[in-house]
């Protein structure tokens, strides 16, 4: 894994400002994919340089630091700077994390052909284990990121303390996305059509759509976050692509969950308005999952992140401060169980 950090912004005179933004950028390569990574908080600290010394010292033990540190995935066709609302919040109240550009969104590269989630399971996998020498990572992900992250749960051998699934489809999923699914006639013309749809026409038929689908609200909806999901779409090559990737997730989808294996704690976040993934879909997981925690607002939209960042920032603190807690004393009841198992053998 590679990191290349930009530099901090310059104030007047050309030196560097004392009050940088809070959101660190950097690009870095996970199994083999290089992405932009949104970071806030406490950055690595930069490993000291050896000493000489003519005498051994004993090398001090690495401790593995425990605080949360949250790990943030989007979901499809969109990229980490769904987060940045967020990712404001959790610096202000001191909670490092990271966003990242999945692979085939954002800055990301895009993704080889053949099957999406395993090439998707490979960079979260690298994610996470880079992440957990740095704290106990609990994994959060909207939509196509709450797919990722049930995924990375159902993995017994990835260092996660707790995972937040918002709106993760694949369930009871509405009408739109089961539409997608079926590959009806008017899609089907759509993609076959022998003169393209002009690119001003997708352009704005998009801006009608996009704050529609992601917002509980789409009056409220942020014109900058809907302009980058409208990027995606400037021309009718670009939509039939992504119509045809679409096409592909959704039928991944059919075979996506192991849900007996997610043992760690793990919080289901439904949206009422949500018009991609119904709340229904939430519930249903929560059922598949007895331990698991389910919130239901029925005042936020398939990406609440947008609609109350400040309420999603608080909320995926406390669950990490508490996830991490509950992660820690079962690993230390199972670390005393199998001493004491050692011992009584011994004897």
């Amino acid at each position: 894994m590679t990191a290349t950090k930009r530099p901090a912004p310059a104030g007047p005179g050309g030196r560097p400002s004392p009050d940088p933004e809070p959101i660190r950028v950097s690009f870095r390569r996970y199994a083999g994919v290089r992405t932009r990574v949104l970071e806030v908080g406490d950055p690595a600290p930069e490993p000291e340089a050896p000493r000489r010394s003519l005498r051994r010292r004993a090398a001090a033990p690495h401790v593995r630091p425990s605080a949360p540190r949250l790990v943030l995935l989007h979901g499809y066709c969109d990229s980490a700077d769904t987060w940045r609302p967020a990712l404001e919040q959790l610096a202000a109240a001191g909670i490092p994390a990271v966003a990242v550009d999945l692979p085939g969104f954002g800055d990301a590269q895009p993704l080889r052909p053949g099957p999406m989630l395993p090439q998707l399971d490979a960079f979260t996998t690298a994610v996470v284990r880079e992440q957990a020498v740095l704290g106990s990572v609990v994994l959060a992900g909207n939509s196509l990121g709450g797919t990722m992250s049930l995924r990375a749960a159902q993995n017994d051998k990835l260092p996660i303390s707790g995972v937040v699934s918002i709106a993760a489809p694949g369930f009871v999923d509405s009408w739109l996305i089961r539409t997608v699914a079926r590959y009806p006639l008017p899609l089907r013309l759509y993609s076959s059509l022998p003169v393209p749809v002009p690119g001003f026409l997708v352009r704005k038929v998009a801006e009608q759509v996009v704050p529609r689908l992601l917002y509980a609200d789409s009056g409220a909806a942020d014109a900058t976050q809907v302009q980058r999901f409208t990027a995606l779409f400037p021309d009718y090559r670009a939509t039939k692509s992504r119509l045809e990737q679409a096409r592909q997730l959704v039928a991944e989808l059919a075979d996506a969950y192991r849900l007996d294996s997610v043992k760690l704690p793990l919080l289901v976040v439904a949206c009422g308005k949500d018009k991609l993934v119904t709340a229904a879909s939430g519930r249903q997981l929560h059922t598949l999952v007895p331990h698991s925690r389910l919130l239901v607002r029925e005042d936020w939209g398939h990406c609440p992140q947008l609609d109350d960042p400040v309420e999603i920032a608080e909320l995926l603190g406390y669950f990490a401060a508490s996830a991490v807690r509950t992660t820690q004393a079962k690993r230390a009841v199972a670390t005393a169980a199998e001493a004491v198992g050692e011992d009584t053998a011994a004897g």
